[in-house]
């Protein structure tokens, strides 16, 4: 350092410059400090999804983590834009040359453009040069364009529809005519069906508490009350019931279910009005689920969800005393009395199990002990789903004759390996406990072999549980018992029409404008799997 300070010059222009260029130096190596940064946040995000999708539904702390890293690097997506350290999301033609050919080596691009859907309206702004050439007055001629575009947002907004019907009478006869009055979703209510929808959606799918609706409203001038905003949530739902009940009969007369739970807490004030616990209690919501597009069945998809204040068997047992056919869920053991023979010898339900939950076992003890025998285990089970990857979406009888073919083997010896296994480690550990688990129901683990409508896990019941799950971190708690069930029913008509492609807030903007003027016995056209728009509806008709 010392020799490096006798070697610098004495004038001070040299230094000024050494000193500016250093500076140009030290900006280029904290810009790419930061782009390295934003690459490793980036890694560590797709490493942790990358582990939930070769492990199933990950475990609680894996999924903090993810939660944590889309955070951290949303944190950092903004800092590093912030410094003008990223490019921009497309290529500006009115950019310089010389700009374009700058080593830009050290400055991540954002991921991919921005998708725009085909339809969105598109306004034209052309910025005409004119006619005359303004060095020469010469007229010009048009050889070509720059087109680039700008993605804007319009405001979302409120208006009052003022429904005016005047009254004539006839100069004849004296009769007074007038035209009928409209039905309104409400009956004496000055909602509309678009401002009811996006209330529904808002509170039960992006899971924004009334309170904070009310907030945005006033936002865009109009103040209604929390008390108004509950009270329309609940006629709207009882109004879409008809729906809802036969979304329900639907998916529960399919002969293949997927079925899942979690627990939601709900709001008890007479447990603290007695002196126990803090006036919540824990409830429980079921979600069944009806997916054939795995083996290409006729179905149309669609999840039904139903509350229960504990988690008891008798519940389950109801909320199936209609179906029959196969369930494919975990081990829980409500479940079991479904599987026992009914008075004719068989049961109402094949049981299927799901070889993520197991899977997922073994990962747990990989991750915490490095055991061998588990990494095993996951390499044979990951050999079962290679074989799946290849013929998702088949027809079943060709995804039963692959699985007799290549899968049936390669279970055949995980089943005398793991029996092997189990008679060589310690019987009350986690791997024992685990081996356990599935060589206890093998029949279940193996019925995919000969079914090929039977998936070899159960993720679509625990996707389907996933936005309970999500909307459980923003509200906290149901209000009341009355208040999840409110919950299920919404988000059963919510997922299924997500299930079906739908737009749910237009979906059910389009139901409430509707269904007190459709008929009864046409009820069916209204399903997600069914429904089109009413201006669709209308042209097909003329």
């Amino acid at each position: 350092m010392l020799n490096a300070a006798s070697d610098l010059p004495e004038d001070p222009h040299l230094l000024k410059a050494m000193i500016a260029e250093l500076q140009a130096e030290n900006a280029k190596l904290t810009t790419t400090l930061h782009a390295h940064d934003l690459i490793v946040q980036a890694l560590r995000l797709q490493i942790a999804k990358l582990k939930k999708q070769a492990f199933g539904k990950s475990s609680e702390k894996i999924q903090r983590e993810i939660e944590q890293l889309e955070l951290a690097l949303e944190d950092v997506l903004v800092s590093v834009a912030r410094q003008d350290l990223v490019t921009s999301d497309q290529d500006d033609p009115d950019e310089e040359p010389a700009t374009a050919c700058a080593d830009t080596s050290s400055r991540p691009r954002p991921s991919r453009r921005p998708r725009v859907a085909a339809d969105t309206p598109r306004e034209r702004r052309e910025l005409d040069p004119g006619n005359t050439c303004p060095d020469c007055g010469g007229n010009l001629r048009l050889v070509g364009e720059d087109v680039s575009e700008i993605l804007e947002l319009i405001t979302a907004k409120l208006k009052v529809i003022e429904v005016a019907r005047p009254k004539k009478s006839c100069r004849c006869c004296e009769k007074m005519v007038q035209a009928p009055a409209p039905s309104r979703p409400i009956p004496g209510s000055m909602a509309g069906a678009s401002l009811l929808a996006y209330v529904l959606v808002s509170k039960f799918d992006d899971h924004l508490p009334l309170y904070r609706q009310h907030e945005i409203l006033a936002r865009m001038g109009v103040d209604i009350p929390r008390s108004t905003l509950a009270d329309w949530c609940g006629r709207s739902m009882r109004i879409l019931q008809p729906v809802i009940d036969r979304i329900e009969a639907s998916v529960l007369g399919s002969d293949i279910l997927h079925a899942d739970d979690t627990p939601i807490r709900v709001l008890a004030p007479e447990r603290r009005t007695k002196g126990i616990g803090k006036g919540v209690k824990q409830g429980r919501i079921w979600a069944y689920v009806c997916d054939q597009h795995p083996w290409a069945g006729a179905a149309p998809p669609g999840v039904v969800y139903r509350y229960a204040p504990d988690w008891k068997a008798e519940h389950v047992q109801d909320h199936l005393r209609n179906a029959s056919g196969i369930l494919q869920a975990d081990a829980y053991k409500g479940y079991a009395k479904l599987y026992q023979p009914g008075a004719d010898g068989n049961p109402r339900f094949r049981e299927a199990a799901c070889f993520a939950h197991w899977r997922r076992d073994f990962h747990d003890i990989w991750t915490s002990q490095k055991s061998g025998i588990a990494h095993e285990a996951l390499e044979r089970i990951g050999q079962l789903y290679d074989i799946e990857r290849e013929i998702m979406g088949k027809p079943a009888d060709i995804r039963r004759a692959v699985r007799q073919e290549l899968s049936k083997p390669k279970l055949e010896a995980l089943h005398a390996w793991a029996e092997t296994q189990l008679t060589r480690i310690p019987g009350k550990g986690d791997l024992a406990t685990a081996f356990r688990y599935a060589l206890g129901r093998w029949h279940a683990f193996s019925l995919f072999l000969d079914d090929g409508r039977v998936a070899i896990d159960n993720n679509a019941a625990e996707r389907a549980v996933r936005p309970i799950c999500l909307g459980k971190k923003n509200w906290l708690f149901a209000g009341s018992e009355s208040g999840a069930e409110t919950l299920a029913r919404a988000m059963t008509l919510i997922e299924s029409a997500k299930m079906n492609g739908l737009d749910p807030q237009a979906y059910i903007a389009d139901l409430l404008e509707r269904i007190h003027d459709h008929k009864i016995n046409r009820i069916e056209e209204l399903l997600p799997w069914n429904w089109a728009p009413l201006i669709t509806s209308r042209a097909a008709a003329a």
